[in-house]
């Protein structure tokens, strides 16, 4: 039983990290207990942008500031569904909550809030979302697939910052060079 959660917190792919999916990504968690742990891939941008969504379920987006705003692939699971980080939190019909001002999103009524020009400040929306099962993203942690980083997650890389630096930014938040890490698995 995991004692410890990583809720709130980067995961950064080692360069062992071969499947596609996850080279070189940044992984904001949003919950991990001891049955699992879910997240979304920060730095995957699509070719789609928020408008091209809304355009694609019917709707027309109420935010011309966020029209041009790319969506992302946030991972492999449940790929035809969005998923909406924000802050604030806000109250929807289908959210969790991720820390007192950050949330998950996966219900319709944000949209149709945002379609009214309203909506949360800041957002990242993706079409899917990396999941792991109970003690699976613990196995990958100690076979070095993944680095975490031990502070809780800066928000302001996820939706200030361009995508093509999340990865960078996030190495930076550990203090480490990535051309220096090795990708063998090692004890002491």
């Amino acid at each position: 039983m995991s004692t410890f959660s990583l809720a709130n917190h980067f995961l950064i792919a080692m360069p062992n990290m071969t499947d596609p999916l996850f080279a070189k990504s940044v992984v904001y968690l949003c919950e991990h207990t001891e049955n699992g742990a879910m997240g979304v891939v920060l730095n995957r941008p699509s070719e789609m942008t928020l408008s091209v969504l809304f355009e694609q379920v019917g709707l027309h987006l109420g935010r011309p500031e966020w029209e041009n705003l790319p969506v992302y692939f946030g991972g492999p699971v449940q790929t035809d569904r969005g998923f909406v980080l924000h802050q604030p939190a806000g109250e929807w019909q289908s959210s969790l909550q991720v820390t007192e001002r950050t949330a998950l999103t996966t219900s319709r009524d944000i949209l149709n809030v945002m379609v009214e020009g309203g909506g949360p400040e800041r957002l990242f929306l993706c079409l899917g979302y990396s999941g792991w099962d109970a003690g699976q993203l613990e196995h990958e942690l100690a076979q070095n697939a993944w680095l975490s980083v031990e502070a809780p997650a800066d928000l302001d890389l996820i939706f200030d910052l361009p995508s093509e630096h999340r990865f960078n930014a996030a190495m930076s938040l550990l203090g480490i060079d990535m051309l220096s890490l090795s990708d063998q698995v090692g004890h002491a």
